[in-house]
């Protein structure tokens, strides 16, 4: 299992869209294979900046199948156009 950190900044202004548009997307991801859970953070010193953590069966579940499915297209849909920048993304396991 991995976890995919997706750092995303967002346009002011548009915090509620933003948050309002991953509640959209969750059934998305829930129904990608390999998918087993996700929860935003936001940052309590910068509003603009949030972090999605998605618990993935593997990196390839991520950056191969979900990429390439309508459900990766849902979910840049309900939410691409709130990033001020590209969401920074990478993925990490439980060491301890």
């Amino acid at each position: 299992m991995v976890t995919e950190f997706a750092e995303i900044e967002v346009k002011p202004g548009m915090e509620r869209e933003f948050i309002a548009g991953v509640e959209k997307s969750k059934a998305a991801f829930l129904r990608s294979a390999g998918c087993h859970g996700l929860h935003l953070m936001r940052a309590v010193e910068n509003p603009l900046k949030f972090v999605l953590h998605v618990q993935w069966e593997s990196v390839a579940h991520h950056m191969e199948l979900f990429r390439a499915a309508p459900e990766f297209q849902e979910w840049r849909g309900n939410v691409a156009h709130c990033f001020a920048a590209p969401p920074v993304v990478w993925h990490g396991e439980l060491v301890v």
